[in-house]
């Protein structure tokens, strides 16, 4: 291709671009044209919607306005009707509830607490708008009715549902098993009438501005809580026996079903447990210090030691009793008593229970006391199951008592301080009385037995194993040293050892210088023998040796060593019979023809021998040794030597003759003089 056709080629397309751009730019500008027109048309219409709307909002405005007011105004009128209706109802108020007033709120108590309700508004309402007005004053009066019948009605209810807990209640309570498991519950008020009663309680407390209602809950409930624990005595008084109080089949049934639990918690006492100790105790304490031996005075006593078990066991078991049902008391009370008064209010309705059970205590240590003063020491023994009682329970006594007052928490153990404090007085002047316990002839067993005042001594001694740790905290609170403050088990424990070894020790020396009372010493042997034997044996069989050992060690071997000098001294009196014929005495002749004299002195001998062994084994026969062991053992031990000696003795002489008569002097066979010897200690024989 030329160049100019290229060029031409080139020039065409310019041209039909150019051609293009212009019809596209005249395009553009038709658009543009019309989309002005448009805008114009828009903007016409739009101002004319906008002047018509200013046009109806000016003339809907005023309307609205009008409107508004006037719906105010329609409510301005409903409320004041509204005020009215409820302005006129107060003075309606007294007409509509005067007769519910007074026919009171038995039996509709929900009713009732509406109308005092509509009363107490009105009494509001007047006093602010009307104070002048008469109709206060009858709302107030009607109020204060109200109030009056509510206060009456909650004593009524408290008075007719309150009841005694049963005794057998009480003890199955009591008796039920510390697991966790199960725990027996007292329904102090029917569940309807405890409603009812919290109900006036909350009224009362949060509108009737009244605490009165307190001190009637308290008095009447203070008075079912001593009813129950006096009930409770009474039923020991007249079911007690030796077999303890029955309870209910209940509880008898699940101790059958349940052999393997833990054991009852029930009161440590158990009836009887010291009316033997306690009838010989005063057997010892009312004959024994005058010289006379008490014989048959246990059988006049045995009724009265029935009656004074009796009152203890009931006494512990009311302890008992009184902390359980304290602790009901205490959880029916905090469902109706408000909680800031709830303290004020148990603290006054356990008094009357609490006091009766201290002043009981009081009178028993006030007894204890006196029997003290006449030498009567078996006292202190009631005093012992009660005190341990007391103690075991004061960790529950202080947990029910908390928050109580002072002088509230300070009764048990001031009770107990008392106790101990008699307790151990009479500890202390028993064995004063042991040491001091006179010499008198009369008073003397002539068989050389056990002597009362040993078996007294030891029985009390014996009595006090079951409550060591009670009497150790006798002894201990006695204790002024700064090492006895703490008061441990251990310390008490060596405190008890040391009492009965102090008992030991003055009924020893006391018993030597009885047994002094005697003429023959063989006989004072035989009993300081049987005293010592009784006192070793009676240790041995109870753990009072391991007691006293603590102590004085070796006390076994103590007493046997005693034991031991005594028989000693009493087989010096077969001397002056053994003296005839022992080896050391036997008569050497020079030839085998005697001479008279020679043959004379060999019949004094046998005939010594012989009337020595007569009257030794007829007096002897009369004296006692209790124990068979013992007595089995000096027979055999006196026997022997007696035998052997005698056996040579005859076996020396039988072929010598001294008499033409030998069936005079020899009068026993070596067999016959053990028969004899077999016989001592026997009055029967």
């Amino acid at each position: 291709m030329s160049p100019s056709e290229e060029c031409s080629g080139r020039k065409r397309n310019i041209e039909e671009r150019l051609k293009q751009e212009e019809e596209t730019l005249s395009f553009i500008k038709d658009s543009l044209e019309k989309s002005d027109q448009l805008t114009k048309n828009m903007v016409s219409i739009l101002s004319s919607f906008e002047s018509r709307l200013m046009k109806l909002e000016n003339s809907i405005i005023p309307v609205h306005k009008q409107t508004e007011n006037l719906q105010r105004l329609q409510e301005n009128v409903d409320k004041t009707l509204s005020c009215l209706d409820h302005v006129i109802s107060y003075y309606h108020v007294a007409n509509d509830t005067e007769k519910i007033i007074k026919e009171g709120p038995t039996g509709r108590l929900e009713e009732y607490l509406n109308c005092i309700e509509r009363i107490q508004r009105a009494v509001e309402y007047f006093q602010d708008n009307n104070p002048d007005s008469p109709e206060l004053n009858r709302v107030k009066s009607l109020f204060e009715r109200g109030k009056e019948s509510l206060e009456t009605e909650f004593r009524s209810l408290m008075t007719r549902n309150s009841k005694a807990v049963p005794p057998i209640m009480i003890l199955d309570l009591i008796s039920v098993e510390d697991d966790g498991e199960e725990e027996l519950t007292l329904e102090h008020l029917p569940e309807s009438v405890l409603q009812d009663v919290i109900c006036i309680s909350v009224w009362l407390v949060d509108f009737g501005r009244n605490q009165d209602f307190m001190n009637v809950y308290y008095q009447i409930r203070s008075s079912q809580l001593d009813r129950s624990i006096k009930g409770l005595k009474e039923h020991f008084r007249k079911n007690s026996s030796s077999f303890g109080v029955p309870y209910s089949p209940a509880v008898q049934n699940k101790r059958k079903d349940t052999p393997t639990k833990k054991p009852i918690k029930r009161p440590v006492y158990i009836p009887g447990t010291i009316r033997k100790a306690q009838n010989l105790l005063k057997q010892y304490s009312q004959h024994g210090l005058d010289g006379k031996k008490g014989g048959s005075a246990l059988t006049p006593t045995e009724g009265k030691e029935d009656v004074l078990d009796i009152e203890l066991d009931a006494y512990i078991h009311g302890i008992s009793a009184f902390v359980k049902l304290a602790q009901s008391e205490y959880q029916l009370l905090g469902r109706i008593i408000p909680e800031h008064h709830q303290k004020k209010t148990f603290d006054s309705l356990i008094q009357e229970a609490l006091d009766n059970l201290m002043i009981e205590g009081e009178n028993i240590v006030l007894a204890a006391r006196k029997a003290i003063v006449r030498h009567d020491y078996s006292a202190v023994l009631t005093i012992f199951p009660i005190l341990r009682h007391l103690k075991q329970m004061k960790s529950e006594f202080d947990k029910v008592l908390q928050g109580t007052a002072a002088s509230t928490k300070n009764k048990l153990p001031n009770l107990i301080t008392s106790m101990e404090t008699t307790g151990a007085k009479a500890l202390d002047d028993f064995a004063d009385s042991i040491k001091n316990d006179p010499d008198k002839e009369y008073n003397m067993p002539k068989d050389g037995t056990v002597h009362e005042l040993t078996s007294n001594a030891i029985l009390f001694l014996q009595q006090l194993l079951d409550f060591q740790e009670t009497a150790g905290a006798m002894l201990a609170s006695q204790e002024t040293s700064s090492s006895a403050t703490s008061y441990s088990s251990e310390f008490n424990r060596r405190l008890l050892s040391n009492y009965m070894c102090k008992v030991l020790g003055n009924l020893q020396l006391n018993l030597l210088s009885k047994s002094k009372v005697y003429e023959d010493m063989a006989l004072s042997a035989i009993f300081l023998q049987n005293n010592y034997n009784y006192i070793l044996k009676s240790l041995e069989k109870s753990e009072l040796i391991q007691l006293v050992s603590i102590t004085l060690k070796n006390a076994e071997k103590h007493y046997r060593g005693h034991i031991e000098e005594q028989i000693k001294l009493y087989q010096n009196s077969w001397l002056k019979v053994t003296d005839y014929i022992s080896e050391k005495n036997l008569l050497v002749f020079q030839s085998a023809k005697l001479k008279d004299k020679e043959r004379q002195m060999i019949k004094e001998r046998f005939k010594g021998f012989n009337d020595g062994l007569e009257e030794l084994c007829k007096i002897q026969k009369a004296w006692a040794i209790p124990d068979q062991e013992q007595r089995d053992k000096i027979r055999q031990a006196q026997k022997k030597i007696i035998q052997n000696d005698y056996a040579a003795f005859l076996q020396r002489y039988e072929n010598v003759h001294f008499t033409k008569n030998y069936e005079k002097y020899i009068k026993y066979s070596v067999e016959q003089v053990g028969e004899m010897i077999e016989k001592l200690f026997d009055t029967s024989a």
